[in-house]
């Protein structure tokens, strides 16, 4: 799966910003980087959602545990991999359908945090028990939320193009090419949602998430640890 947002969306991670001109590799902007993951997947599916968004995602070569879907419900557009073991008693608490899947459920999810304010973040997020990583965009409010489980079984990358997008995907490989050293594991255990201010920490929402540089000869920009957290996210 793939999104790509621009500055008018999202705010460039420092950390990768700055790891890319300290160590400078080829880039590639966010068009670009879409056009190659359609090509490489043959049944890829791409949709731009207004002027400053671009998803795209696919079946092939998924993980029969953790399958990729798409979903789009009131303006609201999410990609989601993996699987969620409390799926059904989710799907009661939420009053959906017996037969709504777990992108449809995070889109409720989502809904529920941004129209009963104020909802906790953590608590939607942490009430996920599964393998998963999902990106949200809701249209209405220009609004990015992501997360990534608590150890990380489903892979997400974030990283920044020649252009100045912010890039999410699960294929490393793929980012390489187009965000050069602005590159970096997504920290399991944590969301970021542009509504809150950046990275937060399922566990500990309140605790500072910072930055360690990486050394040069190391592809990623940066590894982030949440403070007073007895695990690293890298």
């Amino acid at each position: 799966m793939l999104g790509i947002f621009s500055g008018a969306i999202v705010s460039l991670p420092e950390e990768l910003v700055a790891a890319g001109s300290r160590t400078p590799s080829p880039k590639t902007t966010g068009s670009a980087l879409v056009n190659k993951f359609v090509e490489k997947n043959p049944s890829a599916v791409s949709v731009q959602v207004g002027d400053y968004v671009q998803l795209a995602y696919t079946h092939h070569k998924e993980s029969p545990l953790r399958p990729r879907s798409f979903g789009a419900k009131d303006e609201i557009f999410c990609l989601f991999q993996g699987s969620l073991d409390n799926l059904g008693s989710l799907k009661q608490q939420y009053g959906l359908a017996k037969n709504a899947n777990e992108v449809l459920l995070v889109i409720e999810a989502y809904k529920t945090l941004r129209d009963r304010a104020p909802y906790p973040a953590n608590h939607v997020v942490s009430h996920l028990s599964g393998d998963f990583a999902f990106v949200v965009f809701d249209k209405s409010t220009s609004t990015l939320f992501v997360a990534s489980d608590q150890v990380g079984k489903v892979p997400l990358y974030w990283g920044i193009t020649a252009d100045g997008y912010v890039a999410f995907a699960d294929d490393l490989e793929l980012l390489k090419g187009a965000c050069g050293k602005s590159l970096a594991s997504f920290p399991q255990g944590c969301f970021y949602s542009t509504a809150l201010g950046g990275l937060r920490s399922f566990e500990n929402p309140k605790n500072k998430i910072t930055a360690i540089p990486a050394k040069e000869e190391e592809i990623w920009g940066a590894t982030f640890k949440v403070e007073g957290a007895t695990v690293l996210a890298d």
